[in-house]
């Protein structure tokens, strides 16, 4: 049995991705709504629920008149590109067993384009952090970080390594509720291409993100580079009203 909470929902949903990733459903077939609402002793409605948002996920489809079947090609994706998480998830996910490496912290003054992008004054202090996930030896992604200096509450060093929304909730008394992203190729320059490992002039993926928090107010702005050897990223794309 389940037990009840409000993410009822989002607890029904886990429980039926486990079992299709651990290859529970014979010939990939989930069962009816009614039965797995009685298995879990929950409503018929809340397991309808779950099933949508594993569709909407591309783990599972939906056969008319034949029922509801698990989507092999939806299970390659390991991290959905709308939602937010910590590059060390993005990491196990992919079947690695991460670390990460604070390379440096420290506060200088806005530039222009940080500043319009934070609502800042140009030459206001933002905290600077540069940091670079591995998969053991192998730098995967090289992520550099800039926050307000006037939102942090005491010195940060020591948590720097935290992922980022813990970060903020820690040390700026918010929280960081989305991100504005742009998907960017770039070249890498010598700097870059060496703590990733790579060669100068490799191309890269990279994203240029503006984080806000719980008030709509901008509280971050990231720039995250990728080796796309080691990580790539897949969506499901549909037509409009499939």
């Amino acid at each position: 049995m389940i037990a009840r909470n409000p993410s009822l929902t989002d607890q029904v949903k886990q429980h039926i991705k486990e079992r299709i990733l651990a290859g529970d459903f014979e010939e990939g077939r989930i069962p009816s709504e009614n039965e797995l609402a009685q298995e879990l002793g929950v409503s018929r409605t809340t397991v309808r629920d779950a099933l949508s948002r594993l569709e909407n996920e591309g783990a599972v489809y939906r056969k008319q008149g034949a029922g509801t079947f698990v989507n092999e090609p939806g299970l390659q994706i390991k991290s959905r590109l709308e939602e937010i998480w910590s590059y060390e998830e993005v990491l196990r996910d992919h079947g690695y067993a991460p670390s990460v490496r604070v390379l440096q912290v420290d506060e200088e003054p806005a530039s222009e384009l940080v500043a319009n992008d934070l609502a800042i004054a140009p030459g206001d202090p933002v905290l600077r952090m540069e940091k670079l996930f591995l998969e053991d030896d192998d730098p995967v992604v090289l992520t550099l970080n800039r926050i307000p200096a006037a939102y942090l509450d005491e010195d940060v060093d020591e948590d720097a390594s935290e992922p980022l929304f813990a970060f903020i909730e820690a040390h700026c008394d918010r929280n960081l509720s989305y991100y504005l992203s742009e998907i960017v190729p770039v070249v890498l320059d010598s700097a870059k291409a060496e703590l990733l490992g790579a060669d100068p002039g490799t191309p890269a993926l990279c994203f240029e993100e503006i984080g806000f928090d719980q008030d709509n107010a901008p509280i971050v702005r990231s720039t995250s580079y990728f080796r796309d050897d080691l990580l790539r990223f897949r969506l499901i794309r549909r037509r409009a009203g499939a």
